[in-house]
Order: structure tokens, then sequence, then C-alpha cells
């Protein structure tokens, strides 16, 4: 009984040493959208997830919040070696590692979260030594690609075309990935980005409409369908200059009203 109690209690002591020898640890992290600013709050965050590579144990997981950065600073100044992107309100998602000694971490971002047609995985890895804080930008991930939503005609919807017309007006919500918006002449230039609808039938492509702005963020046109069926939208959004790209897809059906003039 006695030794059980010895042996309870060096157990129990070296277990608290080994706590007490962990050192807290803080790491930032952050998501910015490929040519725009940082993911936070307005776009649901990113998802951030650090592992220990060798062992794959979680070490810390959570979301980015906070705004998307200051412009001018970000997209209008040149950017300087040690220059500071961000700021005290910029998205971030700040970690605390409790580590005893040096861990090679793999660290992911996943965002948009909440948009999972546009939202993408970017992965880097670092090794993390106790105490040696990694703060400021942190470890900043590009997020490639821009955030498509088909606004019309909706998932499963049944369309109908008269004689008299025949087109399907196709309208999508196109902004980067930082939700930061698109317009003619903006900073974000609609005139630098191709919209359009790609229409598929089971055996094959049918035609590609180009989407015109209407608005901030809202491209439209109009599908010229004679054929009744199945059929599949794709919109994308295409950026040559960055290769952004972001996609969305709907199917639906089609039919010819006979009853209408």
């Amino acid at each position: 009984m006695v030794v059980s109690k010895r042996l309870f209690t060096l157990i129990f002591i070296l277990f608290l040493g080994a706590e007490l020898m962990a050192v807290p640890t803080r790491i930032m992290v952050r998501a910015k959208a490929r040519d725009a600013k940082f993911i936070g709050t307005s776009m649901g965050g990113a998802y951030v997830r650090i592992t220990d590579f060798l062992s794959g144990r979680l070490l810390a997981d959570g979301y980015t919040s906070g705004s998307t950065g200051n412009t001018d600073v970000i997209m209008r100044q040149p950017h300087a070696r040690n220059g500071i992107l961000a700021n005290d309100e910029t998205a971030g998602y700040l970690a605390t590692l409790d580590i005893e000694k040096p861990v090679f971490v793999t660290i992911e971002v996943l965002a948009p979260v909440n948009d999972r047609q546009a939202r993408a995985l970017a992965t880097t890895q670092i090794w993390v030594v106790p105490g040696k804080h990694i703060e400021g930008d942190g470890i900043i991930l590009e997020i490639p690609g821009m955030v498509v939503s088909i606004i019309a005609p909706q998932m499963h919807q049944s369309l109908s075309t008269t004689a008299a017309n025949t087109n399907v007006t196709v309208s999508a919500h196109v902004v980067m990935m930082c939700g930061c918006p698109i317009s003619e002449g903006g900073l974000w230039d609609s005139n630098d980005i191709e919209v359009k609808a790609m229409v598929y039938q089971e055996d094959g492509l049918k035609k590609v409409i180009p989407l015109i702005l209407k608005s901030t963020n809202t491209f439209e046109g109009k599908i010229p369908i004679t054929v009744d069926g199945m059929y599949e939208v794709i919109v994308y959004a295409y950026n040559a200059k960055t290769g952004n790209t972001g996609l969305d897809k709907v199917n639906v059906s089609v039919t010819k009203d006979t009853s209408a003039p």
C-alpha cells in the first residue's frame, strides 16, 4: 500500500514537472485572398488547424475573425521588406501552443468557411520553438479564387420558355474571396474579369454566354434555349492577370409552354 502511494506520488510529480516545462507559445495565422484583402468575420472567417506533423496531434484550431484590413496599406501602397500589412483590427486567429520542445507543425487554412463551392485549402509547415512567438502579421496563407454564387436560375428549378421568348436569364453574384466588391473601374475592376455561363446537356457543351455587370458584384445574361430537357449551367469568373478563378453550377429543367402565344 505504501509502495503504491509512493509510486503514485512519483508519477504525479513527474507529470506536474512535465506540465510546468511546457511553454505557452503564440502563433498568429491569417488568410489573405489573392489580389485582395484578409478573410475575416464578414465572410464567416477562415478555419485554421495546427497539428504536430510527426504525430498528427491537434495542437490548436479555430476561426479567423476581424476586418479585411486597411485597403490603402494592403492594396495601394508599395510593400517594403519587414513592412506590416495587418493591424489590431485585421482578421486573424491567434493560437497558443503549450510545447516543451521545438515542434514541426502543419498549418492548414480553409477559407472562406461559409461558401462551400468557393472555399479552398492552403497549407504550410514551420518549426515552432517554445517561447518564440510568431506575431504581428504572423503566418499569412494566400487563398486564390473568387466567390461565385448563381442567383438565378435556382438549383433544380423547372423553367418554361415560349415561342416568343426562348431566353433563360442567368444572374450571378461575384466577389473576391475576402468579400471585396467588384465594380466597373473599381479597385477590383469588372473589366478585368471574364464572367461566362456554360450550358451543358448529357451530350456535352451547348452554349457559352458572356454575363455583363449589371450592378456592383452582379453579372447577368440571357441564354436562348429552344430544346426541352435537363441542363447544367456553370458560371465561372476568371481574371487572366492573377489567375483567380471562381465557379458555381446549378441543374435545371426547361420545357416549352405551348399554350403561350
